[in-house]
């Protein structure tokens, strides 16, 4: 392939992921309407996998079977990474703020940019230690918003109510789901330079979908009985989101490192927000905002410095 080609096609490209990612959101909240987090979770993955299966198995046959124990592992790693990311984070809107969620399962770069000294072996530097604080202080400002009152001061609950709160547990879910998209993206760094994509996205996708079935089934739930417009808005979430937003992630993961793909989902809070706002209605609080202001300074500062492959 061309080099120059795929720096030509990135900035599309990662626009593109960016835009389909955000309707996530929007998608899931419709869905709950009518089916719990983890069959939209489950059924998400499941359709994406069905789609891709004719094409991975039949143009892409010879590649798989020539995968070697080490890739088989780490698709397995990568797939339960990804099969975490969307139990929590699903769930987590049910609990809290489509800002909120968006926003903390958004600091998978710091994730990143913290564990890279102990899989990347690549120094902890200071910008990344700013970022740091200035992302658990994000964290912190957007927890206190979803739980305390600011009309006269800022009046919160006693500690024993404020971790019992269904806002509380969702961003807790919310930043559950950032750590894993975290072990998620290095991973498919690590596999993706050597591996193509659609064979790569099948099996980490087929895999997430396998984990959450049995996770799904353990937890007495469902497949079947829902409205029909829920599958609707779950099959969108599986073209749209997924095989567009989180292909296109992977696509990159060959040319960008994972830092870098992971910075440029930084615009999905930004999106979703604004989608949340338009069709849901839900208008960000103020601290909310200056929370989301501080985690995303915080990442893009922690981040920043990798810039090389």
């Amino acid at each position: 392939m061309n080099e120059e080609r795929p720096r030509v096609a990135l900035p599309l490209a990662i626009i593109i992921a960016i835009l389909a990612v955000s309707t996530a959101s929007v998608f899931i909240r419709f869905a709950q309407r009518d089916a719990p987090s983890l069959v939209i979770a489950t059924l998400r993955l499941t359709f994406a996998s069905l789609i891709l299966a004719p094409v991975a198995l039949t143009r892409h046959r010879d590649e798989l079977r020539k995968l070697t124990r080490r890739d088989l592992l780490l698709g397995l790693l990568s797939g339960i990474f990804l099969a975490v990311h969307f139990a929590t984070w699903i769930s987590s809107l049910e609990y809290t703020s489509v800002a909120s969620s968006v926003v903390l399962v958004s600091t998978g770069p710091l994730w990143v940019a913290l564990l890279s000294p102990i899989f990347l072996k690549e120094p902890l530097t200071r910008p990344i230690l700013i970022g740091m604080l200035l992302t658990l202080l994000g964290g912190a400002v957007i927890g206190l918003s979803d739980s305390c009152q600011v009309e006269n001061g800022l009046v919160c609950p006693p500690i024993s109510e404020f971790v019992q709160g269904k806002a509380f547990l969702g961003n807790f879910l919310a930043l559950v789901g950032a750590w894993a998209v975290a072990g998620y993206l290095m991973i498919g760094r690590k596999l993706r330079t050597g591996m193509s994509l659609i064979p790569y996205i099948f099996i980490v996708y087929g895999i997430a979908a396998v984990v959450l079935l049995g996770i799904m089934f353990a937890a007495g739930q469902r497949l079947t009985g829902y409205l029909p417009l829920t599958y609707i808005w779950i099959l969108l979430l599986a073209l749209v989101p997924q095989l567009i937003g989180h292909s296109t992630y992977n696509w990159a993961l060959r040319y960008m490192p994972a830092a870098l793909v992971s910075i440029t989902t930084l615009g999905e809070p930004i999106g979703s927000a604004i989608l949340a706002y338009l069709i849901l209605g839900e208008a960000p609080t103020v601290m909310t905002i200056l929370g989301g202001v501080l985690i995303l300074a915080g990442i893009y500062l922690a981040s920043r410095t990798k810039q090389t492959t």
